[in-house]
C-alpha cells in the first residue's frame, strides 16, 4: 500500500475513534468555543441563573416597598409638623385672645377645630388631672393656720359654666358634630361635667384638711341667692365666703374687680395662700398669694355678659 493510502487510513481511523467517542460519552455537548459539559452540570447552571434572576426580581421589589414606605413617612412627618404648627398657633392665639378679651367670631376656624380635637381626644383631661395633681401636691406640704387666717380663692364661674362668660357650650356645635357625632364619651358637656367633678374633689379635699374657702364670681350680687343654691345643687357647701359683684363693680373689668377685693382682704388680715381658676382676669394682679393655679381650658374668648 502507497504512503498516501497509509495516510487516509490513520485518518480514518481515528475519525472513527471520535465517532465513537462521541457515541458512547452521548452525555456531552460540544460547544463553539471549544469546551463541553455534561448534562447535570448544565441544568446546575440554568438552575443558577434563575437564582439569581428571582433574587435580582426580590431585590427590586424590596427596594419599591422601601421607597414608598420612606415617601409615606415623610409625607406623615410633613403632617405631623403642619399640625404642631396648627397647635402652637392656637396656644399663642388662645393666650393673645384672653389677654386681649377678643370676641367669638374673632377665633380662627383652625383653632375651633383643634380646640374639638383637644375635648376629643382625651388631652383636656389628661391637663386637667396633672394640674390638679400639682394643686394637690402643693397642699400636701403646707396645713392652715391656728389663727384661721389663711383662706383659698376659687373662681365658682369654673362651677357653674351655664351662665359662664367663657362656656364650652357656646363653641360650634355644628363644627363639633362633624368630628364624631353626640357621642357620651369626648363630648363638650363631658369636658364640663368631669371639670365640674374633678373640681368638687378637689374642694372637699380641702375643706376636709381645715382650709377656709371663698369662691369668688363675676356675677351681680342680685343673683347671689340663686348663686348660692346652684353650688349646693351641685355638691358645694360649706364655704367660708361668696364674693360677688356689686352694682359700681360691674362696670369696671374683671381683673380689676378681682384685684380690689383680693386688696380689700388682706388689708382686713386675711392671708390668701392660693387663687384656682381656669381664667386670666382672676388670675392677675396684686395680693395673690403663694401660689396661683391655672386650670386648663381649651379657648378664650370672651362672649356676651350674661343678663341678671
Amino acid at each position: 500500500m502507497s504512503a498516501y493510502g497509509h495516510q487516509m487510513e490513520r485518518e480514518f481511523s481515528s475519525q472513527s475513534l471520535l465517532s465513537r467517542e462521541d457515541t458512547e460519552s452521548g452525555s456531552r455537548y460540544v460547544l463553539e468555543s471549544g469546551f463541553y459539559m455534561k448534562s447535570f452540570a448544565a441544568t446546575i447552571f440554568i438552575a443558577g441563573l434563575l437564582i439569581v434572576g428571582v433574587l435580582l426580581v426580590t431585590l427590586l421589589v424590596t427596594l419599591a416597598v422601601m421607597l414608598q414606605s420612606c415617601e409615606s413617612r415623610s409625607k406623615g412627618v410633613v403632617e405631623i409638623e403642619k399640625a404642631s404648627d396648627s397647635y402652637h398657633y392656637c396656644k399663642a392665639f388662645a393666650s393673645h385672645g384672653e389677654l386681649n378679651s377678643l370676641e367669638e367670631p374673632e377665633i380662627p376656624p383652625v383653632c375651633w377645630n383643634l380646640a374639638i380635637h383637644y375635648l376629643k381626644g382625651g388631652e383636656y383631661e389628661r391637663d386637667l388631672n396633672f394640674m390638679i395633681s400639682m394643686i394637690e401636691s402643693f397642699f400636701d406640704t403646707i396645713s392652715p393656720s391656728d389663727n384661721h387666717l389663711d383662706v383659698v380663692l376659687m373662681d365658682i364661674d369654673d362651677i357653674l359654666t351655664s351662665n359662664h362668660t367663657y362656656s364650652y357650650q357656646s363653641m360650634h356645635q355644628q363644627q363639633f358634630n362633624q368630628y364624631g357625632s353626640n357621642k357620651p364619651s369626648g363630648s363638650i358637656e363631658d369636658a364640663a361635667n368631669l371639670k365640674h367633678w374633678r373640681i368638687l374633689e378637689l374642694y372637699v379635699k380641702l375643706k376636709s384638711r381645715g382650709w377656709s374657702l371663698i369662691l369668688l364670681s363675676r356675677k351681680p350680687e342680685r343673683q347671689r341667692n340663686v348663686t348660692a343654691e346652684q353650688l349646693k345643687a351641685v355638691g358645694f357647701n360649706g364655704w367660708s365666703s361668696l364674693i360677688m359683684r356689686s352694682d359700681s363693680e360691674m362696670e369696671m373689668e374683671t381683673w380689676e374687680y378681682f384685684c380690689r377685693r383680693r386688696t380689700a382682704m388682706k388689708e382686713e388680715g386675711t392671708q390668701i395662700v392660693s387663687v384656682i381658676s381656669s381664667q386670666l382676669d382672676a388670675l392677675t394682679g396684686s395680693s395673690l398669694g403663694k401660689r396661683v393655679f391655672k386650670l386648663p381650658k381649651p379657648l378664650h374668648y370672651k362672649s356676651q355678659t350674661p343678663t341678671p
